[in-house]
């Protein structure tokens, strides 16, 4: 039992007790003053209250300054991230500008050569030379040409749309390189033997060069002006297989070489009057639109020698001469063999 003194001193009264002592921990207040008076709040704050608050608003910064600071970061990196991708596009958008020039040069260069085999064909077809080796392979004849019916006439095209790329632009340049060493080559065969005949030609007799005689055609088949040149003609609407010469009405027309007659009459294929002289080795000479015809089909004729008279019958316009040279069959530009 706790045991209280009381003492009296002047009408107060004391109690002693003794009771063990409480260890109170500080405290800390806060003075929020209002700038123009009022009243003054007050916050008490126990020294762990105090610590927690700070401890919790020093984790709060970190936590702010490391959000802060990855939002900066993503969005520095989504900025990069976008230039970057606008760099690819501008490089893919010139890449693709570049590989379009490069597909439309293949294509020039492949028609180019396509040109240049079609010159070739033309020059042996004239000058009675052998077709290209590869003639066959690479330049297919027309349905017309093969029997098939056609008329040379359509020109359909398809097949799938398919973007030009590095790899089959490549190809193309690839065909183009092989196709342009075998043109170089049939071109030099090609020298090879229009030297070679030109060397025989020049060996021959000078009958053979366009004296009186000879069994090459060398001269002009009558006096007068060209009319109609070899080749197409009418805006490319039709291909004119030898050359027309025209003049008066009744001009003399003369064997261009020695030969024999195989035909001499009515032609009803539009050449009306019409002579044919066969020369030997493959070469034939037409003469077309005759007035009046002078010799007979087997009847030996020499150069210079007169076989028909100038006019306008057949498919013509006027009075003239038709002249073709025909090599195997096949008609080659007479203006090589007029002298």
């Amino acid at each position: 039992m706790d045991l209280f003194l009381l003492r009296k001193f002047g009408g107060f009264t004391l109690a002693d007790e003794k009771r063990p002592e409480i260890k109170r921990e500080p405290e800390y207040t806060i003075k929020f003053i209002p700038p123009q008076g009022g009243d003054v709040k007050n916050i008490h704050l126990s020294a762990q209250a105090l610590k927690i608050g700070a401890v919790s608003l020093a984790a709060g910064a970190l936590l702010f300054v490391g959000a802060f600071s990855y939002a900066v970061y993503s969005t520095f990196a989504v900025r990069s991230g976008a230039s970057e991708v606008r760099e690819l596009r501008e490089v893919n958008k010139i890449q693709q500008e570049q590989l379009l020039n490069l597909s439309k040069k293949a294509n020039a260069l492949q028609e180019q050569m396509d040109q240049l085999r079609q010159i070739e064909n033309d020059l042996r077809r004239m000058s009675g030379a052998a077709p290209a080796k590869d003639s066959d392979a690479q330049a297919p004849s027309s349905p017309a040409a093969d029997g098939n019916g056609g008329d040379g006439t359509h020109d359909g095209q398809g097949g799938p749309i398919v973007q030009p790329d590095f790899n089959n632009v490549g190809q193309v340049l690839d065909l183009v390189e092989q196709g342009l060493a075998v043109r170089r080559q049939s071109l030099l065969e090609l020298k090879q033997q229009l030297q070679a005949r030109q060397d025989m030609m020049g060996t021959s007799s000078l009958n053979d060069l366009g004296m009186p005689g000879g069994t090459v055609p060398a001269i002009w088949p009558a006096r007068g002006d060209v009319s109609s040149p070899y080749g197409l003609r009418w805006n490319g609407s039709d291909f004119h297989p030898g050359i027309d010469i025209a003049n008066d009405m009744g001009t003399p027309i003369v064997a261009t070489a020695d030969g024999i007659v195989t035909t001499a009459g009515w032609n009803s294929g539009g050449y009306g009057n019409m002579v044919d002289i066969d020369h030997g080795n493959g070469i034939m000479t037409r003469y077309g639109h005759a007035m009046q015809v002078a010799v007979v089909a087997g009847q030996h004729v020499r150069r210079g020698q007169v076989i028909a008279y100038m006019g306008s019958t057949g498919f013509s316009t006027g009075p003239h001469v038709h002249y073709e040279v025909r090599i195997n069959g096949t008609p080659v530009n007479p203006s090589t063999y007029l002298h």
